[in-house]
């Protein structure tokens, strides 16, 4: 039999061991259990997803977003459904398509009232505003129409206006806010800070990205708790313009990186213009400058990344890089985006959790209003993404490499007020089809195959009925149908 003795230690060393469990127990479970991780969403105006280095199509200089990608999940499809920067936006926040948020077009005067974010829609930031998140907005919104008396500004000097304050009501529970609309002016950029009012804006006499970058950090170091709540989960939106035409309103030392850069390489693309053409010569004066915008902007990526990483927060942060549209730069005889070319559609899309999300590629067809959804259900908040969201969750495919994938993505334009018209498409990963029911189109239907010609150089649509027959039936109209676009009486 056991001697008291054996008892008596037995019971100190289980007394010990339950002791050193309770010292030790916050170390562990606050590193290893389940905590409510940070967002921090990064995305520049205009920027293709070509132009990364580390794809290895355009000399383009890409350190920092080389290294994410090493480590994050590319996402080698990802398009902007209707590729201009206020639809694009509308869809990010509100995970429906134009036709249901009533963002038609870009956010100008020119446009029927109601063409902005809608007050009444529930965003993911105002789901995780009630789920107790410190939420930061810094640059780029362009939700809002401008209304008169129109704010005194350059971009609201012409014909169209383009600038409008964004009233607190208005600001989808993002607490701390550093914004404009749109103000095209990067090297002297104007904001409008958290309690500033409408006609209260500031100037800034740097670059705007390089600025946002500083609020940034400042946001992630928050001293003082002048920022976020202390010991809140944050989530973070960081929109520059550049490289956003102009494109010459970037710092000289990001413009010398190209001064002397292989002309060979700056134009290789075969669906650049001659050069003697009139894109053919805005493609040839712009690409250095549009490349030195992306450097620099990169560049920016990084301090905010080293920022992270310092405050320890780096590995409990969903960090998402992308870009509301790309950019023809005369590519194709289009001065920029707003159109189904390859250029403009193929948006940058890398998104980073350590520990969470595997690094790797990944050829799934994701779409804008496919990001809130995933987002919040990545963040384990499933059940709170609204009926309204009409986007898919991708966050099964993202965390396990399983579950059902889309064939195709749909394409958008429309005439301001009149969304039975303009153009609708869609993309898979072979073919692109676009029908055309403007007035002055110069083709009523266009098909690309992407595969066969990855540029878009030739229009088979006439060559192939039969595959424009069935993108048609198989892939368009069940798009328009999901979407309850009025666009499907034109078919």
């Amino acid at each position: 039999m056991f001697s008291h003795s054996f008892f008596k230690n037995t019971i100190q060393f289980i007394v010990k061991v339950f002791l050193i469990l309770i010292v030790l127990c916050p170390l562990v479970s606050c590193t290893e259990k389940e905590q409510t991780p940070n967002l921090l969403i990064v995305f520049p105006d205009q920027m293709r997803g070509q132009a990364m280095g580390f794809v290895g199509e355009e000399p383009v200089i890409t350190p920092n977003l080389d290294k994410f990608a090493s480590n994050g999940l590319v996402f080698n499809q990802a398009v902007s459904n209707y590729p201009v920067c206020s639809p694009f936006r509308g869809m990010l926040m509100t995970g429906m398509y134009p036709v249901k948020n009533k963002v038609l077009s870009n956010c100008t005067n020119l446009v029927p009232p109601d063409n902005e974010l809608q007050k009444s829609d529930i965003t993911w930031s105002d789901i995780l505003s009630k789920k107790g998140y410190s939420l930061g907005y810094i640059g780029k919104w362009h939700l809002e129409r401008p209304y008169e008396p129109y704010i005194d500004c350059t971009n609201n000097k012409g014909k169209v206006k383009w600038n409008e304050w964004t009233p607190p009501d208005r600001r989808h529970g993002f607490d701390f806010w550093y914004a404009y609309n749109t103000y095209d002016y990067h090297m002297h950029p104007l904001y409008w800070n958290t309690t500033e009012k409408r006609n209260d804006f500031h100037y800034v006499d740097q670059w705007g990205p390089e600025h946002e970058a500083d609020m940034v950090i400042q946001y992630i170091r928050n001293e003082d708790m002048k920022f976020r709540k202390k010991g809140k989960p944050f989530a973070l939106v960081v929109s520059m313009n550049p490289p956003h035409m102009p494109y010459n309103a970037v710092p000289q030392k990001f413009k010398d990186i190209y001064k002397d850069a292989d002309t060979s390489l700056l134009f290789n693309r075969p669906d650049i213009p001659p050069a003697n053409t009139k894109w053919g010569k805005y493609y040839r004066k712009n690409i250095r400058n549009y490349y030195a915008m992306i450097t620099g902007v990169d560049e920016q990526f990084g301090r905010i990344l080293n920022a992270l990483k310092k405050q320890g927060l780096d590995k409990n942060t969903i960090v998402l890089f992308t870009s509301d549209h790309g950019n023809c730069l005369g590519i194709h005889d289009m001065i920029s985006k707003n159109n189904h070319y390859e250029e403009s559609m193929r948006i940058p899309f890398i998104i980073k959790w350590p520990g969470k999300i595997s690094p790797g590629k990944t050829e799934l067809l994701i779409s804008n209003p496919d990001i809130y959804p995933t987002l919040l259900d990545l963040m384990g908040m499933k059940k709170d993404i609204p009926k309204t969201v009409e986007g898919t969750s991708f966050a099964e495919n993202i965390k396990n490499g399983a579950g059902n994938e889309p064939s195709s993505q749909m394409y958008i334009w429309m005439k301001p007020g009149h969304p039975e018209s303009g153009r609708r498409g869609i993309r898979t990963k072979q073919y692109t089809l676009v029908i055309d029911k403007t007035p002055d189109a110069k083709a009523e239907i266009i098909l690309h195959d992407n595969q066969a010609d990855p540029y878009q150089v030739i229009n088979i649509a006439r060559e192939h009925p039969e595959i424009v027959k069935e993108l048609t039936k198989n892939e368009l109209i069940p798009w328009l149908k999901k979407t309850k676009d009025p666009f499907l009486g034109n078919l």
